[in-house]
C-alpha cells in the first residue's frame, strides 16, 4: 500500500534527525531521503521545527494513547501494569522511533523552543500517565501512600536513562551480557515495586 507523501517525509526526517542530529539535517536532505522534490516538504510543513513536531506527534504520541487506553480498561493489579509497561518500553526501544529522546536532550540548549515542545507533549504527558498508575495503585490498596507527583518523576527517570544508554554507551559495555536491558529492567522493577507495595495490613479488605 502506498504511503501518503507527508508520511514519507516524516519517516525520512525521523531517520535523519536521529542519525545526524537536528542542526545538521536540512529539509533538502529530508526530501532526497524521502525521494520527493526538494520543495515538497514546504507544502506540508512550515519549517524544519514544524517537521520535527510532526515527527514527535506521529512517532511517540500514539504510544501514549495506547497506554492510556489500556490503563482505562485494565483489570489486573497496578503492579502487573507497571511490569508490562516497563517491558513494553523496551520493545519500543527496538523500533525506528527510538533515539528521539536522546536527540532532544542533546539539542535542548541550542533549540529551546523544541525542548519546551517536547517537555509539554512528551515528558509531562508521561509523568501524568505514571501519576495515574500510582493513584490507581494507592486507591486499590496495592501501593502505599506516596507523593505521586514526585514518585512519577522517580519512576520515569531510570527508563529515560535506559534509553540514553541504549543509544550512546551500550556498544562500549565491557560485559554486555551482565549489563543487558532485561537484567536492568528486572532490577528496576524489583526496586520500584518493593518501594511502592503496601504492607499486607494496609491493604483494603
Amino acid at each position: 500500500m502506498n504511503r501518503s507523501r507527508p508520511a514519507e517525509v516524516i519517516e525520512a526526517a525521523r531517520d535523519l534527525f536521529i542519525s545526524r542530529g537536528f542542526a545538521a539535517t536540512k529539509l533538502e536532505h529530508v526530501a532526497r531521503r524521502a525521494g520527493v522534490s526538494v520543495g515538497l516538504p514546504y507544502l506540508y510543513f512550515e519549517n524544519k521545527e514544524g517537521l520535527f513536531k510532526a515527527v514527535v506527534r506521529q512517532s511517540i504520541l500514539p504510544q501514549f494513547q495506547m497506554g492510556e487506553d489500556l490503563l482505562d480498561s485494565f483489570t489486573g493489579s497496578s503492579e502487573e501494569f507497571l511490569r508490562g509497561l516497563a517491558r513494553g518500553f523496551w520493545e519500543m526501544e527496538q523500533s525506528p522511533n527510538a533515539g528521539l529522546s536522546k536527540l532532544v536532550i542533546a539539542e535542548a540548549q541550542n533549540f529551546p523552543d523544541l525542548a519546551r515542545f517536547y517537555m509539554e507533549e512528551v515528558v509531562l504527558r508521561g509523568r501524568r500517565f505514571f501519576t495515574r498508575i500510582l493513584r490507581r495503585g494507592i486507591e486499590r490498596g496495592e501501593f502505599r501512600p506516596v507523593d505521586v507527583e514526585q514518585m512519577a518523576r522517580v519512576i520515569a527517570a531510570p527508563l529515560s536513562m535506559l534509553s540514553l544508554w541504549n543509544h550512546s554507551l551500550r556498544p562500549f559495555e565491557p560485559d554486555p551480557a551482565a549489563a543487558s536491558a532485561e537484567s536492568y529492567l528486572d532490577a528496576y522493577l524489583d526496586l520500584v515495586l518493593a518501594g511502592l507495595r503496601a504492607e499486607p495490613k494496609d491493604r483494603t479488605p
